[in-house]
């Protein structure tokens, strides 16, 4: 790869249109600033792509190419509950245009303000679920759920951001030739890690590693180092929750170690369905007679409890979306 990469300073422009206002934050694949959109005055947040560490030098150009492919087939997608991206602009290192959405992610809140009771967990995982449905609907996949890259809004939304870098079978099938799988080892489902094979299953155990995160305060599987981590998901089992309550039985069917044993978007649903509608009391202050599945309530008709709840979470600050 041949690069002329140029360092980036706030006030300068990219792509004679987005002004760049300040850092909002970093991770593995890149850097968010917050930027000022010049054709109508709004907050953007952009993101200037990274290679990973440890690529081989030779195969940045395919990772780069496929990352500008597959943020355009992304940007199809509008739902509430998943960050939309606005514009791509192809570079030495390319430059992801997406909405600004004040809002902390989920690792900070956690990190800082500890576990979270079960039934904001669940209201989270409610909205994860219904993101990852418009995701699929638009035959794609995340691929890099965890904490750091589910964002909680001072609206009260949860939302998906920072997918990763193929989405698409095409995108999988060509970094997976060139020998590039990619993911956050604490959250990486069995299959990624020991077949490298990328399923829709893949980010349900991605989903339930990360609720476990939120209720329990550390990941499934809480080993010293990495090494370690990966050999614990590839054969051992989740260890024991000691603070999930009502999720534990959720949190187990999203990480069973075989993808198609794992419970379905529509299961998991139901069973975090029925946690947050026994959380809420009648103005008579009697519990709801019954467990209604998924199919009766639908994730709309719960949108408002769950931003409910969400809003609750923490006192939040202006943060990047999809940073």
């Amino acid at each position: 790869m041949t690069s002329h990469v140029y360092p980036v300073r706030t006030g300068q422009l990219i792509a004679d249109r987005y002004l760049l206002v300040e850092p909002l934050g970093a991770g593995g694949l890149g850097r968010v600033w917050l930027a000022r959109d010049h054709t109508d005055d709004g907050l953007v947040a952009i993101k200037r792509c990274a290679l990973p560490e440890g690529l081989a030098p030779d195969a940045g150009d395919l990772f780069f190419a496929w990352t500008v492919h597959e943020a355009r087939e992304l940007s199809r997608i509008g739902h509430p509950n998943v960050v939309r991206i606005f514009d791509v602009i192809p570079d030495d290192e390319p430059w992801i245009v997406m909405e600004y959405v004040p809002s902390r992610p989920l690792q900070e809140v956690i990190d800082e303000s500890g576990p979270l009771p079960p039934v904001r967990v669940a209201a989270i995982g409610l909205a994860m679920l219904d993101g990852l449905l418009a995701v699929r609907r638009a035959g794609l996949l995340h691929l890099d759920i965890k904490p750091g890259n589910v964002l909680i809004a001072q609206d009260g939304r949860a939302m998906l951001t920072d997918f990763g870098p193929a989405v698409t079978t095409e995108g999988l099938r060509a970094l997976a030739a060139a020998g590039i799988v990619l993911g956050s080892p604490k959250y990486l489902a069995p299959e990624r890690l020991i077949d490298g094979i990328s399923l829709p299953e893949s980010d349900l155990w991605s989903v339930g590693a990360t609720l476990y995160y939120a209720v329990e305060g550390r990941p499934p599987f809480a080993r010293p180092t990495v090494d370690a981590t990966l050999l614990a998901i590839a054969g051992e089992r989740p260890d024991p929750p000691r603070r999930a309550g009502p999720l534990i039985g959720v949190l187990a069917g999203l990480l069973r170690y075989e993808p198609a044993d794992r419970l379905s978007v529509d299961e998991a649903g139901a069973a975090l369905s029925a946690i947050v509608l026994e959380s809420v009391r009648t103005p008579a202050g009697g519990a709801w007679p019954c467990r209604p599945s998924r199919s009766r309530i639908g994730f709309a008709v719960l949108a408002a409890m769950v931003s409910a709840l969400l809003a609750v979470v923490t006192v939040l600050t202006h943060r990047p979306g999809g940073a």
